[in-house]
Order: C-alpha cells, then structure tokens, then sequence
C-alpha cells in the first residue's frame, strides 16, 4: 500500500489484516476448546442461519448501506454498459470459473466440487459492500449492482444450479447431484440480509438529514457510525470460524485442496474486472464496485443451501464453511492491492477521493 495512505489511515484501519487473522484464529480456538459452541449457536435462527451470527451479518452492512447516498442512485440509471459488465462478470463468467475449476482441481471429490459450484453461483449481497468501502469504491454504485444481483440470485439460482450440478456434468459423461431448492427460499435470504439493513440505512440517511442537516450526518453522525461496521465484521468472523473449528481443524488436507480453486477464483475474478473495466474507461471508483462484487461471494445462501439440500455433515457444506476461510484474508489482500493499482493506473483519482480513514470520512 502507498506510504501516503497508510500514513493516513486510522491505528485501526492500518492493521486491518491483523485484526481479521487475531478475529479468525480466535474463532477456531474457541471451536476447539467449546466443540459444543456451534450446536448452541444454532439453537435459535433468522431463516436458515443462527441467530447470532445473523445479527452480525445485518449490523456489518448496516453502517455501509447508511453511507450511501440514495439521492445520487438516479444518476446511475443510464450506465447501462456498467450494469452489462457486472451482469456478465457476476452470471456467466464466475459461475462457468468456479465449475471449471472445481472439475479440474477436484475430479475425484465430487462432494466438495459440488459445493464449490455453489459457491460460484451465489453471488455476494454482503461483505462486498464492506470491501468495497475499504478500497475506497463507489458506494452508491456497489449498493446498485448488489441489488441488481440480488434480483438475478433470486430468478437463477436454482436453474443454474440444476444446470451445472446435474445437467452439465450429464453432458461430460459423469454422475451429476440432486438439487432441489426454491426460489422462495433464496429471495427469503436476500429479504432479510440485504432488505433489512438498505431499509434501516436509507431511512436513518433520510430522516437524519431532514432533522440535523447534511453536513451533520456526513461530517459527525458517519465517522461515529462507520468503524462499527469493522466490529460486526469482526464479530461475525470469530462466530462463524467458532462454528466451523471442528472441521476446519480435523480435515486439513481437505481444507488445502478445497481452498486452492477458491484462491484462483478471487484473483482470476479481481483481475478480470478489474483490467476488463480499466480497459472500457471506467473509473477507479466504478472499477473498484465492479471488481469486489464480481470477486465475493454469498457464502452465508450457499452454506445454507448446502445444508438444507445435502445435511450439515456434508462435503458440500464443509466446502461452503471453508469458502469464508479463504475469502477474508484475500478479498482484504485484492483491497490492498487495488488501493495500490490506483495509484499505478488511475492517478487522477488520488487527488479526488483519498480519505483520511478507511471507514467512510468524506474526501475534503
């Protein structure tokens, strides 16, 4: 990362990484020394996952969805050509990555292939809004293409899961999966982990602005609320890897070979977007939206399909539980990397959209 930004970040923000290895590591001992903490967890839900797990899904994002602003969304409408990428990126070229390389890389795991296909079906309506605040993306446009991926999840899902579980691999000679999930069951997740908290973050925006003013809500109420959305980050981490230590820790051969496809997928997909959108002449902020969300994932749909479909005991499962393993530590590697890119490739930006910290101040 540039001196000049890291010089510039808050303690917090600077040692980022840190905090989400301490976050993962400190999950996993307590999966080890509690091996019950994950059945306790699970004992209550909000739809398919626990309780309090999905509390930290819905106040992660919050503070992000809080930063956007709603008045500006019209603006977007006529790229057309933006929203094409995206779609694109999101709904033919990761899904077909993702089975490309769960075939190659997995031929004789056929449990755990499954559940990287998942993986590259689900596309992500969460912690792409978070890195791509941090690599200091255009919010407003993140929000929209999220939307717009919601929306598709919502149809597709299921079709193209039937598509490249059964039917493709009928076409290249092997034994496809059953699968069998409904479209409700989908459009549920995305109501409640991405309707929830753009309705509490649009209206917080709304009807602040209207009682305190602008300048109040972007120069004193953000910088308070913004830094909560790294301690949801973090809290959701330790729970989800506690969830998860048992197995993490007991299959670690598996855990190696499931992660090796998922590491090429996050950068063959960042890099993708990114030199793919640098090339159509789209700014750093759009390219940045446009890379994080075409990158991430939904692990929180996919590991619940996984379960609902194949048991929570299932290769499948294990595959979408090791997903967020990987995810983390390089999705925050590829918002380094791109804060660094910007600098190479879009100069012009540094003078424009630098921040002071991380967590949403305002350029001055």
């Amino acid at each position: 990362m540039p001196d000049a930004l890291v010089r510039r970040l808050s303690f917090i923000d600077r040692f980022l990484p840190v905090w989400i290895f301490a976050a993962m590591a400190l999950g996993i001992g307590l999966g080890r020394a509690f091996p019950d903490i994950g059945a306790r967890l699970d004992t209550v839900k909000l739809d398919t996952v626990s309780l309090p797990i999905a509390l930290g899904l819905l106040w992660m994002m919050y503070p992000v969805l809080a930063k956007v602003r709603y008045g500006e969304l019209g603006r977007l409408r006529s790229r057309g050509k933006l929203f094409g990428v995206s779609l694109l990126l999101n709904w033919v070229v990761g899904p077909v990555l993702m089975f490309v390389l769960a075939w190659v890389l997995l031929p004789d795991l056929p449990h755990y292939r499954t559940g990287l296909i998942l993986i590259g079906l689900a596309r992500c309506i969460a912690m792409v809004l978070v890195w791509n605040m941090l690599a200091c993306g255009s919010n407003e446009l993140a929000a929209v293409l999220v939307a717009l991926n919601s929306v598709f999840q919502i149809l597709f899902y299921s079709v193209l899961g039937w598509f490249f579980i059964t039917v493709v691999p009928g076409w290249l000679g092997a034994e496809g999966a059953a699968f069998d999930v409904s479209m409700w069951s989908i459009a549920r997740s995305v109501l409640i982990f991405l309707g929830v908290p753009l309705v509490a973050g649009a209206l917080t925006r709304i009807g602040l602005t209207r009682l305190k003013g602008e300048e109040w809500y972007e120069k004193t109420f953000l910088p308070r609320l913004g830094p909560t959305a790294l301690l949801g980050l973090l809290y959701t981490i330790v729970l989800m890897f506690a969830m998860q230590g048992e197995k993490i820790t007991r299959l670690p051969l598996d855990v190696v070979r499931i992660s090796i496809p998922l590491m090429l997928y996050f950068v063959i997909m960042f890099a993708s977007a990114f030199f793919l959108s640098r090339k159509l002449g789209f700014s750093y902020e759009e390219t940045a939206s446009l890379s994080f969300t075409a990158a991430g994932n939904n692990f929180e749909l996919a590991i619940a399909v996984a379960v609902g479909v194949f048991g929570m005991a299932s290769g499948e499962a294990l595959a979408g539980v090791v997903g967020p393993l990987i995810e983390v530590p390089a999705l925050i590697a590829l918002v380094y990397l791109s804060l660094w890119l910007r600098r190479r490739l879009f100069p012009e930006s540094e003078s424009v959209v630098l921040p002071r910290r991380l967590e949403g101040a305002r350029p001055e």
